[in-house]
């Protein structure tokens, strides 16, 4: 099938709430790489086939890491590449009180407990990883002693809440989400979620009313996403995110998981190992169509 050209990539109706609406949701702590590239011109391309709108959502809770720059980095890198979006954007820095909201609704179902376990810690106890090859929580202060999680509190412990996902599964049974293939218009199936291979996720952190799984599975319901596209390296994280939509009632959009572009090493384009960013090859001389050759988008 032939790739549309850069001005197709614009959705070919205003934005309606009303037909699917697909996101692209970067985080601004570095400037965007061909990683990133693709993953928006795929999230583009999928709106437009769809005869949807994508939006652009900043997703910046590590208020640390993210910097205004870099959210005006990506604005630039993204409308370079011919790119369009309704307004406003949406930030997650502005909606920690909704994030904490959430997290009291799990935790008026007992489904949140306090951890007070740092990483050594729990590397020292796992025997098992998880999808990303972490070590696996064993569940330490599950159990802890009501007293004994309010002492820790009140005298300021580092603490982290994690979600209970046992309890969780055990309150909603089997669980699944909706798949579409590489055409996107393909015929959806539908997958089972194992949400437990990951364990007690964190979802709060003192000080941080909320974490990736939480706020992405509040924002998706918040502004009607139907349809998300993301890295093959995000499928199993999908897992928690269906667990948490049925937990607090949201809308689960349709999936598509997208192949990663990778080095000349085949390891995954991260901002971490230094991969070229948008900017130094538009330096360099390249072109949006420069781009789209690289990523295996041609026009």
């Amino acid at each position: 099938m032939t790739t549309p050209s850069a001005s197709c990539y614009h959705p070919a109706v205003p934005y309606d709430p009303s037909r699917p609406v697909l996101r692209f949701a970067p985080s601004p702590n570095g400037r965007l790489h061909l990683g990133h590239a693709y993953s928006a011109l795929v999230t583009w391309q999928a709106a437009a086939r769809l005869g949807g709108t994508a939006l652009l959502r900043i997703e910046d809770i590590d208020t640390e890491r993210c910097k205004p720059e870099f959210t005006e980095a990506i604005a630039q890198d993204l409308h370079w590449l011919g790119l369009d979006w309704p307004e406003p954007v949406m930030h997650q820095s502005q909606r920690m009180d909704t994030y904490a909201a959430a997290g009291n609704a799990l935790r008026d179902q007992h489904l949140l407990y306090p951890c007070f376990c740092s990483r050594t810690e729990i590397a020292a106890l796992a025997t098992e990883t998880d999808p990303d090859g972490a070590p696996l929580y064993p569940g330490s202060c599950r159990h802890l002693h009501r007293g004994e999680q309010i002492e820790r509190l009140e005298r300021g412990d580092p603490v982290q809440f994690r979600l209970d996902t046992s309890a969780a599964m055990a309150r909603v049974g089997m669980l699944t989400y909706t798949v579409l293939g590489p055409l996107i218009t393909d015929r959806p199936q539908i997958r089972h979620a194992r949400p437990q291979r990951w364990g007690d996720v964190v979802l709060q952190r003192k000080g941080t009313p909320t974490s990736y799984h939480l706020s992405v599975v509040v924002d998706d319901a918040a502004q009607g996403i139907t349809h998300v596209t993301r890295g093959r390296d995000m499928e199993a994280a999908t897992d928690i995110h269906a667990l948490l939509q049925m937990l607090l009632g949201l809308s689960s959009p349709i999936y598509h998981f997208h192949r990663l572009i990778l080095d000349a090493d085949g390891r995954k384009l991260a901002k971490s190992k230094g991969s070229p960013s948008l900017a130094s090859l538009r330096e360099a001389g390249w072109t949006p169509d420069d781009v789209r050759r690289a990523v295996g988008l041609e026009n």
